[in-house]
C-alpha cells in the first residue's frame, strides 16, 4: 500500500485536476504537491515526446534502470510503453540476458545503451570507454537525451520505491510474463 493516498480529480483544485489526465497512481501521489507534479511531468514529456533519441532504444535504457532497481511500477508500465514504441518482447528477453552477463542477440547499439544505462544506475555515470562507444553511434543531442533519460528514471525507481507505488492491476500481466527477480 502506498505511503500517500491515491488522490482523484474531485481532491484538487480545478486547475489542477488535468494533472491526472492519466490516471496512474504515479501521478495520483505525486499530485499531492502540483508544482512538483508538474516540474516532473515537463521533463518527463520531453523524454516521451520530444527527444531526439530513438524510441525503441529510450525505452530499453528505461527498461534496464527498472530491472536493475528491482521496481515492478517501472518495468511494468514500460514493458507496454515500450510495446508501444517497437520494444518486442524478444528485446526484453535480450535485456534480460545482457542483465546477467550473458550474450544476446540485440545489435551492437541495443546492448551499448543497456551497458550505459547500467552504468548510469550503477554510479557514477557512463564509463569512458562506453561514452567513447557511444559518441560513434550517436550525435551529441542524442547522447544527451540518453544520459537525460536513464538519469531520470533513476531517479523515477526511487521515487516509486519511496512511496511504495502499487502497481495498477492493468499492468500485472507484464509482471506475470517477464516477472523480476527476488
Amino acid at each position: 500500500m502506498a505511503r500517500l493516498p491515491y488522490l482523484e480529480k474531485s481532491d484538487l483544485a480545478p486547475e489542477d485536476q488535468p494533472l491526472l489526465a492519466r490516471d496512474i497512481n504515479l501521478h495520483k501521489i505525486l499530485v499531492h504537491n502540483p508544482a512538483a507534479a508538474r516540474a516532473f511531468g515537463a521533463l518527463g514529456g520531453y523524454l516521451r515526446h520530444g527527444t531526439t533519441l530513438d524510441a525503441r532504444l529510450r525505452e530499453l535504457a528505461i527498461l534496464q534502470v527498472g530491472w536493475l532497481a528491482r521496481s515492478p511500477y517501472e518495468w511494468s508500465h514500460h514493458i507496454k510503453i515500450g510495446h508501444d514504441f517497437g520494444v518486442t518482447d524478444a528485446d526484453i528477453a535480450a535485456l534480460i540476458q545482457e542483465s546477467r552477463g550473458e550474450a544476446s542477440a540485440l545489435e551492437p547499439l541495443a546492448r551499448l545503451v543497456l551497458q550505459a544505462a547500467r552504468e548510469v544506475h550503477d554510479g557514477p555515470g557512463i564509463a569512458p570507454a562506453t561514452f567513447a562507444a557511444l559518441q560513434q553511434q550517436l550525435d551529441p543531442a542524442s547522447l544527451t537525451d540518453l544520459v537525460l533519460t536513464a538519469s531520470f528514471y533513476c531517479a523515477v525507481v526511487r521515487v516509486l520505491a519511496s512511496f511504495e507505488m502499487d502497481v495498477e492491476e492493468s499492468y500485472m500481466p507484464y509482471l506475470r510474463q517477464f516477472p523480476l527477480p527476488a
